[in-house]
C-alpha cells in the first residue's frame, strides 16, 4: 500500500520486514509493530532512534490500516516509494560481458505471482528482472514486497518502454527464451540453448501472462520456445489434467533447469 502523500511504500511481513532489517535498514522512515513483536525488533528500534526514525507499537486493526492488508503478521515497516530504474544499454551490456541471465515478465499482472517469481530468481541467484511501462503488469507493491520474502533485497527491477524493442536490440547478444505451450523444446533443454565455453551467452527468459501467456510479437523475436512437460507426456498421451502451471510455479522450475 502507497502513501502517495509522504511518497512511501508499507513493507509488512515478518520476514520480509527482518531481510529488509538486514539488508538495507537505512531504507526504513518508520516501523509500527504489535506487542507481540515487539521484543524482536529492538536493534532496529534503537537504529531509528539514533536517525531521528518513528517507532510505535500499535494493535494489529492499525497495521491492517497502515498496510491495506491483514496479513501484516504484526508488523510494517514504512520505506521511500522504491523509484525502478529505466534500462538501458550500459546495464544490458554488463550483463553480457559477465555472462549474467535476466528475466523479462510480459504484462504479469498479479502482485502475488510477481512477488513470487522475485522471490524464485532470488533464491536461483538471478539478479536482474525487466518489467515493461504497462498498466498491465504488476510493480513493487506491498503485496509483491510481502510474497517475495525477502527477496526483494536480493535482485534489481528494471523497467522498459518497449520489450520488442528491447529483445530487436539484444539479438545475437543473449539467448531469447520465450515460454509456449506450443514449444517443442523441453525446458530441460534451457543449458544446451545457452551454450557452454567460449560460445556460452547469457539468457532472457521471458514469462508471459497468466491467462494468455507471451504476446505474438514477443515470441516472434525469441530466439527459443521451451515448454514445462507434463507427466503424461512420457506415456504418450497429448493432454494434462491441467493446461499449465501458475506463471509463479513455473518460474521456479525455469530458474532451476537455467542454473543448475
Amino acid at each position: 500500500m502507497k502513501n502517495k502523500q509522504n511518497n512511501e511504500l508499507a513493507v509488512c511481513g515478518f520476514a520480509t520486514v527482518k531481510k529488509l532489517e538486514k539488508n538495507h535498514p537505512e531504507k526504513i522512515t518508520r516501523l509500527y509493530f504489535t506487542e507481540e513483536r515487539a521484543p524482536l525488533f529492538g536493534g532496529l528500534c534503537k537504529r531509528l532512534a539514533k536517525n531521528h526514525g518513528i517507532y510505535n507499537m500499535k494493535p494489529a486493526a492499525d497495521l491492517e490500516k497502515l498496510s491495506g492488508t491483514v496479513h501484516h503478521q504484526g508488523v510494517v515497516a514504512m520505506i521511500k516509494a522504491p523509484e525502478i530504474q529505466q534500462l538501458d544499454s550500459d546495464i544490458t551490456d554488463s550483463w553480457i560481458e559477465n555472462c549474467e541471465n535476466a528475466v523479462l515478465l510480459d504484462r504479469i499482472g498479479n502482485a502475488n505471482n510477481f512477488g513470487a517469481i522475485v522471490r524464485s530468481a532470488a533464491f536461483f541467484g538471478i539478479k536482474n528482472i525487466i518489467i515493461p511501462m504497462d498498466e498491465a503488469q504488476s510493480s513493487i507493491t506491498t503485496s509483491s514486497y510481502r510474497v517475495a520474502e525477502g527477496g526483494m533485497e536480493y535482485v534489481n527491477i528494471y523497467s522498459v518502454r518497449s520489450t520488442a524493442r528491447l529483445l530487436e536490440v539484444l539479438k545475437g547478444k543473449m539467448v531469447r527464451v520465450g515460454t509456449s505451450l506450443e514449444a517443442k523444446k523441453p525446458v530441460s533443454a534451457l543449458k544446451e540453448i545457452a551454450g557452454s565455453g567460449e560460445n556460452k551467452k547469457p539468457v532472457l527468459v521471458i514469462l508471459g501472462n497468466e491467462e494468455s501467456g507471451i504476446s505474438e510479437i514477443v515470441q516472434q523475436n525469441c530466439d527459443e520456445l521451451v515448454i514445462i512437460p507434463w507427466a503424461n507426456m512420457k506415456n504418450g498421451q497429448e493432454e494434462s489434467l491441467v493446461d499449465s502451471l501458475n506463471v509463479a510455479q513455473a518460474s521456479s522450475i525455469i530458474f532451476y533447469e537455467l542454473t543448475h
